[in-house]
């Protein structure tokens, strides 16, 4: 949720931000005469309440037929103040929803444009395709790792299993990057998945999104398409000390609908309704965000080299922005059966606008209460297998497990099954 008094002081400074995103600044407008139209009915409200509370005042005094006009006008006024009361409420939804009708304030170093408009900041490794080039499907069935068919028998399409060492593989993956971060000074958490609507449209994800998510209407819950949600919904109300970030890594199982992916990737596991995650998630002053935000992509890059994968890092374009992220950067894992890269992690800065909605503050230097910041990354997920088998594949049909994930799977190769 955006800052309404920077709004009121800058609205241009929103007009611009919705532009960046290539979408249309009319919603600024309309929060404008929303917080006007609001701001006047309780004004009108609160004027006849204290009419009223002086007219009772006079009619406890009044005597004969002084007291039967004042009577008279306390029963008027009682109409106009419930009619009033009844303008306020209406002018309070309108109000709210014209607020969270608008996305966060998109960073000034964020590119302008769509999805294609992105700002490549650098590339690592060498980009192969090996011949023969096996996609990540053809890879996992040949090596037992990944059952797709027995996935959609019992669960549908975009279903999957993960049998031997396709699971020992993302196991360590998780394991490894909850290592990761337990070592850079994060408290490991293991969240519920199952959130109410609060947590949901506190995170910003019941917006336009709001049709990949899963809803479970006889328990008024969702569940998550990421640990972020249970994780920004931890501290909500409350107020906290932030003299250092308070960093959290969030271990969970994740749900999407991807309803609007449809025809989009339907081999394979590259966009699935369940997979597993590790996020991480950071609360810290507006003033450090954007340093904390350099670390978290840090760290991930960190992960991909200890992948052993080729990426790039891109700044992402504002129109490509979710709503609740000021500015993202994305690592791009090569995917060779495709000759192209694929997003395999992203980090997110949200600043103010999450912890807004869930009344999330900490008392700054002046020792005021402010509005903290919080900013989200992954650092493990199932999607990495698809690079992982595909970058990895050897001529006969084997993969190579990178260096780090060995301890894990307990082996260099997976061999294909006989």
């Amino acid at each position: 949720m955006i800052d309404l008094r920077v709004l009121r002081e800058n609205p241009e400074l929103f007009r611009e931000s919705m532009q960046k995103r290539r979408a249309s600044s009319d919603v600024v407008d309309q929060l404008l005469s929303s917080d006007s139209e609001h701001r006047s009915a309780l004004q009108s409200f609160e004027s006849l309440r204290a009419e009223q509370k002086a007219m009772g005042k006079q009619v406890a005094q009044a005597q004969g037929e002084q007291k039967q006009q004042l009577l008279e006008r306390t029963k008027a006024l009682a109409a106009e103040v419930k009619a009033a009361e009844g303008k306020v409420s209406a002018a309070a939804e309108a109000f709210e929803a014209a607020h969270k009708a608008i996305p966060n304030l998109v960073s000034p170093q964020a590119p302008a444009g769509g999805e294609e408009d992105f700002r490549l900041i650098r590339e690592v490794g060498e980009v192969t395709k090996p011949d023969p080039c096996r996609d990540h499907l053809e890879l996992a069935e040949s090596l037992g790792i990944i059952d797709i068919e027995r996935g959609a028998k019992t669960s549908g399409s975009r279903f999957y299993y993960l049998v031997g060492d396709g699971a020992l593989l993302q196991l360590g993956m998780l394991q490894l990057g909850m290592q990761q971060a337990v070592a850079n000074g994060f408290t490991p958490v293991i969240p519920p998945v199952l959130v109410r609507p609060e947590a949901m449209e506190g995170t910003g994800f019941l917006g336009e999104h709001a049709d990949e998510i899963y809803y479970l209407e006889r328990d008024d819950a969702y569940l998550v398409g990421t640990s972020e949600v249970p994780l920004a919904s931890y501290h909500s109300g409350e107020k906290l000390e932030l003299d250092q970030p308070l960093r959290y890594a969030g271990w969970s199982s994740c749900f999407r609908r991807e309803a609007g992916s449809y025809g989009k990737d339907t081999r394979g596991i590259i966009r699935v309704h369940q997979f597993d995650k590790v996020e991480m998630f950071v609360f810290c002053t507006p003033e450090t965000a954007e340093a904390e935000h350099l670390r978290l992509l840090d760290m991930e890059e960190q992960m991909m080299a200890k992948m052993e994968l080729p990426y790039r890092v891109i700044d992402v374009a504002a129109g490509d922005l979710g709503t609740s992220a000021a500015r993202k950067f994305d690592c791009e894992g090569w995917v060779p059966s495709q000759g192209r890269y694929r997003e395999l992690t992203s980090t997110s800065n949200c600043t103010t606008f999450q912890a807004r909605r869930l009344n999330i503050k900490y008392r700054d230097t002046n020792g005021k209460n402010a509005v903290a910041a919080t900013l989200n990354g992954t650092l493990a997920t199932t999607r990495w297998i698809v690079a992982l088998l595909e970058n990895h594949q050897q001529s006969d049909g084997s993969v190579y497990v990178p260096r780090a994930l060995q301890p894990y799977v307990g082996k260099e190769v997976i061999e294909p099954k006989k």
